[in-house]
């Protein structure tokens, strides 16, 4: 006798082929009754993980699987968008696995509603993110779709039970007991959590063969920097050392540059949504490269003003996507601001990358605002020093009048 909801026959799961959804679906076909479960995997850049990814499904217990290629849209719609704001959460995470949920998520609620689907369900721990983020998107394309989250209502209690549970249903793994970090991973980045890295006072193991995948640690880099340079169209990257090619290339491209030389490595220890802290290590070296350059262009391009509080619309901006309030007004009124602040962040950015670091070597735009007959300390014929003294007695009259006061 099946222990939920008998009125559920049809699932749609949002499907990796990792540790918790190769389990789930034995676990779906288990409980809910003469159900079928169809599996969906969004294809955001991840790679060789999508190889071999329908047979497993089946084998498992999987009706059918979908293969979604979303990576145009993860890229034009959700990473530039993230990057033109400058969104980083928590100064250094730059959001790899936040904004690849909504765009996954959206998709399997288009295909619940499409194979009249009774309920979604997802692999997402009931400590993490992620589940936040999966049901604010399906909660704005299918608001009426019943969710399915085991995590928060199975007896499995750690990621050893579910090897165990795994194990005993024939469910064929890619990790062992050793090896088993909570991976994430898509053309920006990839995250790593879990075992030895729980502990914040162990070091990262970046030199252990199989750790890294995107990234070589900065002590094996070459011993010899390179210089690269990045053009940007609107604050949206366009070319790679000359080479125009499409957003995803971009990526792709800079993250076998970066990646070579160590750039983009980042172990931190971040507040989750759900209130408790996290450690984690990322590796997002295509991403840093692009984040550093927008960031160099912008201070050639951006008026002061704008500038200033367009950092407090980037602080705001990353929580909403940590967050996973993607599809809410504010982060689309946010986004018509800075596309606005975009028209003029167009240039090149000239880079040199060595053993982790990025390195400024000169950037040009035509729209600079960096004016040299302004600025030098050489004479000039347009400055007037004299009217400084006039414009700090204006600025600095409130101090003077609280001073004489005797404030």
């Amino acid at each position: 006798m099946n222990k939920f909801d008998e009125k559920i026959k049809k699932i749609v799961l949002a499907y990796s082929g990792g540790l918790d959804t190769s389990v789930i679906i034995p676990w779906l076909k288990e409980n809910y009754e003469g159900c079928e479960v169809i599996a969906v995997c969004g294809d955001v850049g991840q790679g060789a993980e999508t190889e071999g990814l329908e047979a497993r499904a089946l084998a498992t217990g999987a009706s059918k699987l979908y293969i979604e290629d979303l990576t145009e849209e993860f890229v034009y719609d959700f990473i530039f968008p993230t990057l033109k704001a400058g969104a980083v959460y928590e100064k250094k995470y730059l959001l790899g696995t936040s904004f690849a949920r909504p765009v996954i998520a959206k998709r399997i609620a288009e295909i619940a509603l499409k194979e009249n689907a009774d309920a979604i369900c997802h692999g997402c721990t009931g400590k993490g993110n992620d589940q936040v983020r999966f049901e604010l998107t399906i909660k704005a394309f299918a608001p009426k779709m019943k969710i399915i989250a085991p995590w928060r209502i199975w007896d499995i209690k750690s990621r050893n039970q579910e090897i165990d549970y795994a194990i005993a249903h024939n469910v064929p793994l890619k990790v062992s007991r050793e090896t088993s970090y909570s991976k994430d991973k898509n053309l920006w980045h990839l995250s790593h959590e879990g075992l030895d890295l729980e502990d914040p006072s162990n070091e990262p193991q970046y030199n252990k063969e199989g750790f890294l995948e995107m990234c070589v640690s900065p002590e094996q880099a070459p011993d010899k920097a390179e210089y690269i340079t990045v053009d940007f169209e609107k604050g949206i990257p366009v070319a790679v050392n000359g080479n125009r090619m499409s957003g995803p290339d971009v990526i792709k491209t800079l993250n076998t540059i970066g990646g070579k030389h160590g750039i983009g490595l980042v172990d931190m220890v971040e507040n989750r949504l759900v209130g408790m802290k996290s450690r984690g290590v990322y590796e997002t070296p295509g991403g840093t490269i692009l984040y550093h350059a927008h960031e160099v262009l912008e201070s050639l391009t951006l008026d002061r003003d704008t500038s200033h509080y367009k950092a407090l619309v980037a602080e705001k901006f990353a929580e909403l996507v940590y967050f996973g309030q993607w599809y809410t007004p504010l982060r689309e009124a946010l986004s018509a601001f800075v596309d606005k602040t975009q028209e003029n962040v167009t240039g090149q950015v000239k880079l040199k990358l060595y053993k982790g670091n990025i390195i400024n070597a000169g950037t040009v735009s035509d729209y600079s605002l960096y004016n040299m007959d302004f600025a030098t300390f050489e004479e000039d014929n347009v400055y007037n020093q004299k009217d400084a003294e006039g414009f700090i007695n204006l600025f600095g009259l409130p101090i003077k009048v609280k001073a004489l006061a005797g404030g």
